[in-house]
């Protein structure tokens, strides 16, 4: 068995990459490696197909640990306070309430399903497979879910589905919304709110996983943590332990519920998102966090994508790259280039990064909501079709377009297929009802 995301000899590449991103010099591990027999390409999908001799494998444990220990010359806070203070311009909480806000959270998260419902069957396709499936099925641009009628079997062979998204999110087999990591851990961290409340640990997202959270349905860094969990390192030093996806998106995808419990409240949305994706990531895959939990915070109560997009950017760190990056994917967005020029322009400055990567998908998701002028159909297929993490990108853009536009505003034919109902991995869920999960997040905001 070749286990994606956790074979040592799998790692190394992807971590010398990380630690050169950090500055780090690692250029005597990485020529050791490499006269070993390594590679330096990071596998694109997870995992190499051949298991390395026994004497690779054992020097990939040791330099991993090796290079855990190369210091950067510039290390983060590790405390809300020290985060807190390279924040600049968080605005007051703005007032909510009323019956609209019960539509717009019922939006959010019907939105949040049907943006990754949208993404998952193109998962790991890239840009150019996509686009070729779309026009062999007529159906280019995006404006609908995916089909696979009328594909012909030459390029359903050269770009093949997502192996699990093929039988139950094409538009002739949805029925209800699939299970995805997207919307498990919205679900996961919505019973932890109600079971340790808001004032939740970090301790309390870590004993979560490890009761509900199934470990195969994990992936990247949270693969990684969750197996330090398992050897015994404390949830504050989970995610810095051997783990070379720590700036990845897993966290981004974690943080809406934050967003949701606290509408109009982004300061507050971050920093529980900064106490769930402590557990798993730094820095960048930090503040992708907050920012996805600000951009949840901010839909609620904003009349405008900009004003969404202005209101979350407060809780990225003013110098960092992710704030670059987002802001600008936005002027794209605004700017008076094509979908497809301006898309070209993503891929030329972050094409270099992983699909899976914070940066590169945080660009694309400020790029999609400014572009989108707060329509559903308009910024979702920007997310997805761009082919870097389609379900999640378009998860992220769906929840944030249908907290701005409400249930009401959402079109009916991405909303009917999922009948009122997510499918999840996790127990005593499994078909729950998308109006209920609205009606208890909303019982979960602050008491005025």
């Amino acid at each position: 068995m070749r286990l994606t995301w956790a074979q040592p000899e799998d790692l190394v590449p992807h971590e010398l990459v990380q630690a050169r991103a950090e500055g780090k010099d690692v250029s005597a591990i990485a020529a050791r490696w490499v006269e070993a027999g390594g590679g330096l390409d990071p596998v694109r999908g997870g995992a190499t197909p051949e298991a390395p001799s026994d004497g690779l494998r054992m020097l990939a444990r040791e330099l991993l640990v090796e290079l855990d220990r190369v210091r950067s010359d510039s290390e983060e806070p590790t405390d809300w306070p020290g985060v807190h203070a390279m924040l600049d311009g968080v605005p007051a909480p703005t007032a909510v309430g009323g019956e609209a806000l019960a539509d717009r959270m019922l939006g959010a998260w019907t939105g949040r399903s049907a943006g990754c419902l949208w993404g998952k069957p193109v998962e790991k396709i890239p840009r150019e497979g996509i686009e070729e499936i779309l026009r062999s099925t007529d159906r280019w641009p995006l404006t609908d879910y995916f089909t696979a009628q009328g594909l012909p079997a030459e390029v359903a062979a050269r770009w093949p589905w997502n192996r699990r998204s093929a039988v139950n999110s094409l538009v002739e087999n949805i029925d209800g919304m699939p299970e995805d990591d997207d919307l498990n851990y919205p679900l996961l961290n919505l019973r932890v709110l109600e079971t340790a409340g808001r004032g939740f640990t970090t301790d309390d997202v870590a004993q979560a996983w490890l009761a509900d959270l199934p470990a195969g349905r994990t992936f990247t860094a949270e693969r990684i943590a969750y197996r330090n969990l398992l050897d015994g390192y404390r949830p504050d030093e989970a995610a810095r332990v051997r783990n070379p996806f720590r700036e990845w998106i897993g966290a981004l995808i974690r943080t809406d519920v934050y967003g949701w419990i606290n509408p109009g409240d982004v300061g507050e949305a971050a920093r529980m998102a900064w106490t769930d994706a402590r557990l798993s990531h730094t820095r960048n895959g930090l503040w992708g966090a907050m920012w996805a939990a600000a951009l949840a915070s901010a839909s609620l109560v904003s009349h405008s994508v900009d004003e969404v997009l202005a209101l979350a950017r407060t809780v990225v760190p003013v110098d960092s790259e992710l704030a670059a990056a987002i802001a600008h994917g936005a002027d794209l967005g605004r700017s008076d280039l094509d979908d497809a020029a301006a898309l070209d322009a993503l891929h030329a400055a972050y094409g270099r990064l992983h699909w899976v990567h914070t940066i590169n998908n945080a660009a694309l998701i400020a790029f999609a909501i400014a572009r989108s002028g707060g329509d559903f159909a308009r910024g979702v297929p920007l997310a997805v079709v761009a082919g870097w993490d389609t379900d999640s990108a378009g998860a992220t853009v769906g929840s944030v377009l249908g907290g701005l536009a409400g249930f009401a505003g959402l079109p009916e034919r991405f909303t009917a297929p999922l009948r009122n109902r997510i499918a999840t991995s996790l127990p005593g869920l499994d078909g729950v009802e998308i109006d209920d999960l609205a009606r208890r997040t909303l019982a979960l905001l602050p008491a005025h």
